[in-house]
């Protein structure tokens, strides 16, 4: 069995198991990752992600749910870039391969990451609340007092159900508490439960949060902390020039066997 060099990571409370994979070329299996991201048995995470080499760009971000499944992870990227400096691939900027294609990212001068997210082509009015895709599927519900709202019940069955039983959807919970400030809770597709705070999620509570009338930039308050997102709204009602910002740190490294 391979003994695996891992460093695990955090974006706001949303934590990540990330491996150089650039010369190894590790392949892992949805179980093995099911393991790995196992909070009693494994190493515990919201989610894996590999550095590896590209031709076309400073390096590819290959991003895994709990559950084995991809997606895009707006705070797992920001974690990446990071990452990325420690490992010498980047300096202060950096253009990354992710799951919906290229982004661009900065790491600022007070260490937060500056990420640049997809353009949002349209967000959906629904009778459940709005949809909007950003890099991941995301359903947005305005409740009253949200930090004491049922999310995971909620989440859950609105995740399993409807509409969105087949592919699955996050759910997000939002209030807003200022004039350019919201508070969002998510209850995350692929990791089958709420997580302290979710990049994606966060962006597209933003980006829902113009539509009652908030102006870019959007602060936007979750349970594992407080991040930024800028945007420019158009009058077809696309967005573009969006992007994450916030804090993304190592918390520490280790060595594990590759699970079976």
């Amino acid at each position: 069995m391979d003994n695996i060099k891992f460093y695990k990571y955090q974006a706001t409370g949303n934590d990540f198991i990330l491996i150089d994979n650039r010369t190894t070329g590790y392949k892992f299996s949805s179980g093995q990752i099911q393991k790995l991201c196992d909070r009693k048995f494994g190493i515990g995470a919201d989610g894996l992600i590999l550095i590896q080499d590209h031709d076309s760009y400073d390096f590819e971000m290959v991003y895994y749910n709990p559950d084995g499944s991809q997606s895009l992870c707006g705070n797992g990227s920001r974690c990446a870039v990071n990452f990325a400096s420690h490992l010498g691939i980047v300096g202060k900027s950096t253009r990354f391969l992710a799951y919906d294609g290229e982004h661009l990212a900065e790491i600022l001068d007070n260490e937060e990451v500056r990420l640049k997210m997809a353009d949002v082509q349209n967000v959906r009015l629904m009778a459940d609340g709005m949809f909007i895709d950003t890099g991941s599927p995301h359903l947005i519900k305005y409740v009253i007092n949200v930090k004491n709202y049922r999310v995971y019940d909620e989440g859950k069955a609105i995740r399993n159900g409807g509409l969105f039983k087949e592919a699955g959807v996050n759910v997000n919970f939002v209030e807003i508490t200022g004039n350019s400030e919201i508070f969002n809770r998510t209850y995350e597709r692929g990791v089958e439960n709420e997580t302290l705070s979710c990049g994606t999620g966060v962006t597209a509570a933003a980006i829902s949060a113009s539509h009652k009338g908030l102006e870019s930039p959007v602060t936007v308050n979750t349970i594992g902390g407080t991040l930024a997102v800028e945007f420019k709204k158009h009058e077809d009602g696309s967005y573009s020039d969006v992007y994450l910002i916030g804090p993304a740190e190592r918390v520490f490294e280790g060595t594990i066997e590759m699970p079976a």
